[in-house]
């Protein structure tokens, strides 16, 4: 029987809502956490140990957390992958392994990755110049989509190419950074979008939960339904495709990969995300063990947990009200808690915007169809506006 210590010290890159759920986890089983974060009250200051207070590229700093760690992970992949590699190269753990993050951080990169590993992607090239753009548009035919490989999150730094007046101002708009490579993709006619969670362990273990179904209104994820309503040929395919990309990166911790479904029951991958995911919410009250809990488990080498569906799930996200921006101020959640098997989570984010991202809810009952009427009566509950 081995031992593990709970004393062991794990150090969190990122200290926003996804930061704040892995160390509600982390606590549970007693371990000591550090966020690294600009933000000084950043949502998961409150409940961590130690807060180091630097930008995410400062390497003084990265080099600081790995001192006060035994191990290291992240909330979102838009970080500094050199100094982690450094680190790596000098004997901390860090997971899911920063090399991975060169591929990754690159939708480019990311792509090529999938298709010399025969995994489904839409078709995809380079772009170097107005000129690209406009033979690939002939080839695919309109529309299609000009990608930032870098940086891009939320729809942000992507752009449809509908008609040929567009090409010029797509390009104008994202190579306004010079820095930043261009990608063009062929559009997809997808009948819906769906993800699929999985959790590499230390040992090769890959487990995956329930395929979820995703909605987006303006690019920014609405509502999670789970089980997704698919076939099983469909089903069977996201999540072995899912396995295997996470063995293609030797993933450690959660893994998001994102799918199109074509009208024939296909599936291309979007894009893939090394880390716990907004799609994923719905496991914290849905399945056995949460993606949280399982990312930690995975990163300390502890066994995974159960990834099974306790009963139908839907997720919606609590994003801050239109025409209103500063202190954050949350009305009606009285009322929505009021409701059967609804479950509110808030960020603590101090400052709301308009469609930020402040928190989501689940309702977590049978059938299906139950929990999506009660849901969508607590979330219409919910506004938040700025006091």
């Amino acid at each position: 029987m081995n031992n593990f210590v709970t004393k062991k010290k794990i150090g969190i890159i990122g200290g926003g809502q996804l930061g704040k759920m892995m160390i509600l986890e982390a606590k549970k089983m007693g371990y000591y956490v550090t966020i690294l974060d600009p933000t000084p009250n950043c949502p998961a200051h409150s409940i961590c140990d130690k807060h180091i207070v630097a930008n995410f590229d400062d390497k003084d700093a990265l080099y600081s957390l790995a001192q006060n760690s035994d191990c290291i992970t992240y909330e979102f992949e838009h970080i500094d992958y050199k100094t982690l590699m450094e680190l790596s190269e000098k004997g901390n753990k860090i997971y899911p392994d920063p090399s991975c993050l060169k591929i990754i951080q690159n939708k480019y990169y990311q792509k090529n990755m999938l298709k010399e590993n025969n995994i489904p992607t839409p078709d995809f090239y380079k772009v170097d110049s107005i000129e690209d753009i406009k033979i690939r548009a002939k080839e695919f035919g309109l529309p299609i989509v000009l990608k930032a490989c870098t940086g891009g999150y939320d729809g942000k730094g992507n752009f449809v190419i509908r008609t040929e007046d567009d090409i010029d101002k797509a390009f104008d708009i994202l190579s306004q950074n010079k820095n930043i490579p261009l990608m063009v993709e062929r559009f997809v006619d997808f009948s819906m979008e769906i993800s699929v969670i999985a959790c590499g362990s230390l040992d090769g273990e890959a487990n995956v939960y329930p395929v979820a179904q995703n909605l987006h209104i303006d690019n920014i994820l609405h509502k999670t339904i789970v089980p997704a309503n698919i076939s099983e040929n469909t089903k069977t395919k996201a999540l072995e495709l899912t396995k295997k990309i996470v063995e293609i990166f030797n993933g450690v911790g959660i893994f998001c990969v994102e799918f199109f479904v074509t009208k024939d029951g296909d599936v291309l991958v979007n894009e893939i995300a090394p880390r716990p995911h907004n799609s994923g919410h719905y496991t914290i009250e849905g399945c056995v063990t949460s993606q949280f809990e399982n990312h930690i488990r995975a990163i300390l080498g502890l066994p995974l947990g159960s990834t099974n569906l306790i009963s139908p799930t839907i997720m919606l996200n609590i994003l801050g009200e239109e025409g209103y921006s500063g202190d954050a101020l949350f009305l009606g959640l009285d009322e929505a808690l009021k409701e059967e098997n609804v479950f509110v989570h808030i960020y603590g984010k101090e400052k709301t915007s308009p469609k930020r991202k402040m928190g989501h809810l689940t309702c977590s009952i049978e059938p299906l169809e139950k929990a999506d009427i009660i849901s969508k009566r607590a979330f219409e509950k919910i506004k938040v506006i700025s006091k």
